[in-house]
């Protein structure tokens, strides 16, 4: 029986529980998820690549189903390297399919083999992103509602909260 593997892709800085949310859906889904956090020299992180890999596997709670990872360069060469057909993505709001459907489009157009499987955010996470947690914590607004303790800790550590 072959294992159905879905890649997560993204920068997880960090994760909060809308990601939590299309991870949990995503293992009705597939047999095992890997999380690969991407490495992009060119975006300016909160946390360190290590760091946010430590903070997904205790936000996952080390899940046996759930890889964490590191990933650059060309993410379907990655998926491939990994022994997946499927690169698992949420949508929020439609401005975020354009990008996405161009993203899943060249990515098909690099590798037609591996696929893209699309999961709408659950409601309570619609508005939910990242760059709105960070935001929110830097004015030392509460993000307990937003992330897992473990993020909210960290949160607080970096912008001086006690």
């Amino acid at each position: 029986m072959n294992k159905q593997i879905a890649v997560y892709p993204g920068s997880f800085d960090p994760i909060t529980y809308g990601h939590l949310d299309i991870i949990e859906r995503g293992l009705e889904v597939f047999d095992q998820i890997i999380i690969a956090v991407a490495r992009n020299s060119e975006k300016k992180s909160l946390f360190s690549t290590a760091e946010r890999i430590g903070h997904i596997e205790e936000a996952v709670d080390n899940n046996p189903r759930v890889i964490v990872d590191t990933f650059d360069g060309l993410l379907v060469d990655y998926v491939a390297s990994k022994g997946a057909k499927v690169i698992l993505r949420g949508l929020r709001a439609v401005s975020d399919f354009e990008y996405e459907f161009q993203t899943a489009q060249m990515n098909h157009n690099l590798k037609s083999e591996i696929e893209t499987v699309f999961l709408i955010t659950s409601v309570p996470y619609g508005y939910l992103s990242s760059s709105i947690v960070k935001e929110v914590a830097s004015l030392q607004g509460s993000v307990e509602s937003l992330v897992p303790p473990v993020i909210k800790k960290a949160l607080e550590k970096k912008f001086g909260k006690t």
